[in-house]
């Protein structure tokens, strides 16, 4: 029962206007309430009320008001009621509206006059238009523009009507010379317009004509001309090189939608090098001039796709994408260096790691916002780099170097799997790599970090003084020992006369009180190297305490482990390149007296929690192993873990080399497909831009790129059988469901001998779909098929159902309305979702803001 209308206006239902107080304040002469009547009438009529013998009344004291808004809601009124009866003929009293519609083109106001035009622009009535159509033509002189522009439309759409060449037979030779003379804007713009649409060579006679003032013209003529381009390049592709050269001329128009359009019909039309390379450059300049943000994410995604087809070209531009750089949003920069990235080569990647490296350095200010997912960002684009090109490894490994002791985890997690990697891939940087990690490995504070780091030096510190620095600064970090003390007391029934072994002069205890199992008193306290702090256990890491000592103190017993992992491959190591047995023992002892010290602490009442179980088997491995060290053992602790960490690098490479051969486009050219030799074409008359154009072609046609792959058969699967056979309607569906859209393709086909009236397909869904837009009612001749489109939005990730019916009329019996039920289409989850990879760190961060995941624990991954 929605009928359409140009208005859109809330309606209560909970309230509804009766018509007989509508008709008495239309009756009346107070302009407000004739208003406020007219709009309660249009909202009963888009709510599928009928209201008859309203129409009487509005012709007789609604028509004569001189009032501006009473007569443009009576113009919307007219819009929306039946002006047709069931045989499709004029009603008679329509007739009534043609003297009122008369009076108001000949209006001395200009604002009565240009809605009027506007209002017949949506009749399709041709039996009311006619008697208007001088009325519309004396308009096209009028001395207002918002007349004339709205008559050039009035003029173009009884033009288009099914009778419209025998109304107006000369309609585009009066737009054409009114187009000649006009020299407002907007109305140029309507009038050119026309000839587009109802008469293209006139279209295309006046564009050559004025050529040369082109640039002249204004934004809104300009965009028209390049839908015209588009159009009959499409349609004659012979002709597209002169007008190529129109493109190119307004690429220097100082409007910026007019340059994006020029842009985008380059790419659409051309694959010449020349004019590849113009649109690149015209969206990088777009890119650096436009403020807003969502414009440029939007050339980001067309430069995007240009790197698809034209990657040699976008190689060149890769630096200017790169400036892009200079936007705060993380959006754009995180899209720049994605495309920055899959446009690197040898001839590049000096400048590229260069910018990269100067956007690092610039992060360590802390004026803008979100610098460490910035950084974090920047880091694991040097790390691709640095993976495809090692020679550029030497020149960011000691910058990034410097942010282990990042804030931000994720980016200090990045630098050190980054240093990990080039370690291992680029053995002429251990040794430095492996100095400037022991000078700055007290400044890392989070535990995943020292983690990796901490591993890092037990595999890669091979020469004697390597070894002895690791264990030297291993031990620094974690500071004097025990990391707690007990003291005796006296007995229960003496006075707690209490004790503390000091550790040093700027230790302090917590101490608590405990009965030991003989039954005296005794006192436990946690020393911790700090001035002036309280005597409480200090959670979190400060700068007067060594990182590893904090971090363990706060329960961290999985660092515990790997601390003594580290120690025991160094002091395995140590054996091999230490001939002086007493500084190995020496070594050996007090690394046991530090794996010692950590399964006491884990194993007191100081702490909140004990030691984990695997925590705690790891460190009296690591005891027995240096207690007692077997050949096979110590191959495997010093071999087997580096060959583990080799192959899990070569598989990583495996995995992206295959990503990326997936990614390719296969093509293939079928074997009858044309030859055109470009060495024996006539160049006679043919520019520099369609030679280049020609030679793309003839390439993109003998590697198949013009050929889709497997897309027809990709398309029936996808074919849903929606009535059956026998029914009098066949309908099948095509769906397409892309990201949180669903586009239903539905062909219906009439198999009767008759006409179906008012045929419409009624959708309805299930689930958390939702149907965008109502669909339209069709009329279907004999044996003829239709193509209607729905589309339908998904607003969450469970399994839908569409479900509906095709109702009709048949000529034969108008009164009595068919109905065929269709069978259901069943929309999965797996249809809107894709696989995709996703990194260990934004895999994390992207699980702790979901608080329904939190719950779920996610124990640690480590190498040995």
């Amino acid at each position: 029962m929605e009928k359409s209308c140009s208005l859109l206006v809330h309606f209560d239902k909970g309230t509804p206007a009766l018509a007989n107080e509508i008709k008495e304040a239309l009756e009346g002469n107070d302009a407000g309430a004739k208003i406020e009547a007219l709009k309660k009438a249009i909202m009963l009529l888009l709510n599928g009320e009928t209201i008859p013998q309203l129409f009487i009344t509005i012709i007789r004291y609604v028509l004569p008001s001189e009032d501006h808004t009473v007569q443009k809601l009576l113009l919307l009124y007219l819009e929306i009621i039946d002006k047709t009866d069931s045989r499709g003929k004029v009603l008679p009293e329509m007739i009534l509206i043609c003297q009122n519609l008369r009076n108001n083109l000949q209006h001395p106001n200009e604002y009565i006059r240009g809605v009027t035009l506007r209002f017949l622009c949506r009749l399709n009535e041709s039996e009311i238009i006619e008697p208007l159509i001088p009325s519309i033509l004396s308009n096209l002189e009028h001395r207002h523009p918002f007349v004339r522009r709205n008559a050039v439309l009035a003029v173009m759409s009884v033009y288009k009507l099914p009778q419209g060449e025998q109304l107006l037979d000369s309609a585009p030779e009066i737009v054409e010379k009114f187009l000649s003379s006009e020299q407002d804007p907007s109305s140029k713009r309507n009038a050119f317009l026309m000839l587009f649409s109802c008469a293209q060579d006139r279209a295309i006679n006046y564009l050559f004509t004025n050529i040369d003032r082109i640039n002249d013209w204004g934004e809104q003529l300009q965009m028209i001309v390049l839908e015209l381009i588009r159009k009959v390049c499409r349609t004659n592709k012979g002709e597209k090189g002169k007008y190529i050269k129109i493109i190119i001329s307004l690429l220097t128009a100082p409007s910026t939608a007019v340059i994006y359009e020029c842009a985008s019909t380059l790419v659409s039309l051309s694959s010449a090098p020349t004019a590849i390379r113009a649109a690149a450059s015209t969206y990088c300049q777009l890119l650096l001039s436009q403020s807003d943000n969502n414009v440029k994410l939007i050339v980001l995604d067309r430069l995007n796709e240009l790197k698809s087809s034209n990657r040699e070209i976008m190689v060149e531009m890769v630096m200017d994408v790169l400036r892009a750089l200079s936007s705060p949003n993380l959006d754009i920069r995180r899209k720049t260096i994605d495309i920055a990235l899959e446009l690197i080569t040898p001839r590049n990647i000096d400048e590229v790691v260069l910018m990269l490296k100067k956007e690092v350095v610039k992060t360590q200010n802390g004026e803008q916002e979100k610098n460490g997912e910035y950084r974090q960002m920047l880091v694991q684009a040097i790390h691709s780099c640095a993976v495809k090109f090692p020679e550029v490894a030497s020149t960011v490994v000691h910058l990034l170097m410097d942010f282990l002791g990042d804030t931000n985890v994720a980016s200090a997690m990045d630098v050190v799997i980054f240093v990990r990697e080039i370690i291992e891939t680029n053995p002429k940087l251990r040794i430095s790599i492996i100095t400037r990690l022991l000078d700055t490995f007290y400044q890392i504070r989070a535990a995943r970090v020292c983690s990796c780091a901490l591993w890092i030096i037990g595999e890669y510190c091979l020469s004697l003084s390597e070894v002895e620095s690791g264990i030297a600064t291993i031990k620094q970090c974690l500071g004097d020992l025990p990391f707690y003390t007990v003291s005796e007391e006296g007995e229960g029934g003496q006075d707690a006369s209490r004790t503390t072994q000091q550790v040093n002069s700027t230790t302090v205890s917590s101490r608590r009180p405990a009965i030991l199992a003989d039954g005296t008193y005794a006192t436990q306290s946690a020393a911790l190297e700090t001035a002036m702090s309280p005597p409480t256990l200090v959670q979190g890491p400060l700068s007067s305490v060594g990182n590893l000592r904090s971090l363990i103190l706060s329960g961290d017993f999985f660092l515990g482990a790997v601390v003594a992992c580290t120690l025991t491959k160094l002091v395995l190591r140590l054996e091999e390149v230490q001939t002086s047995k007493v500084e190995v023992n020496k070594a050996t002892s007090q690394a046991l007296l530090i794996m010692v010290s950590m399964l006491q602490l884990g194993q007191s009442s100081v702490l909140p929690h004990p030691i984990d179980n695997d925590s705690h088997d790891r460190i009296v491995l690591c005891i027995r192993l240096l207690c007692n060290t077997g050949d096979e053992i110590r191959k495997i602790w010093l071999q087997s873990c580096r060959q583990s960490f080799v192959k899990m690098l070569a598989d990583k490479q495996r995995r992206e080399t295959e990503e990326i051969k997936a990614k390719a486009q296969i093509s293939n050219a079928q074997p009858d497909d044309l030859i055109d030799f470009y060495h024996l074409k006539s160049r006679k008359g043919m520019s520099q831009l369609e030679l280049e154009d020609e030679v793309q072609d003839d390439l993109k046609r003998a590697t198949g790129e013009f050929t889709k792959d497997a897309d027809d058969a990709n398309k029936l699967n996808r074919i849903l059988q929606l009535t059956g056979f026998s029914d009098p309607v066949y309908a099948e569906a095509y769906v397409t469901v892309h990201h949180y859209d669903i586009v239903l393709d539905v062909t219906v086909i009439n198999r009767t001998k008759e006409t179906l009236q008012n045929l419409c397909l009624e959708l309805a869904t299930m689930g958390d779909l939702k149907l965008v837009e109502r669909l339209q009612n069709y009329t279907l001749a004999p044996e003829s098929s239709k193509q209607i489109k729905a589309n339908i939005k998904v607003s969450s990730t469970e399994t839908g159902v569409i479900f509906g019916n095709i109702v009709y009329e048949t000529s034969s019996n108008v009164l009595e309305r068919t109905v065929i039920v269709l069978n259901d289409i069943h929309i999965d989850i797996m249809d809107y979702i894709s696989p995709a990879s996703c990194a260990d760190v934004a895999f994390r961060t992207m699980w702790a803001e979901f608080e329904w995941e939190n719950k779920v624990y996610l124990s640690h991954l480590s190498l040995i």
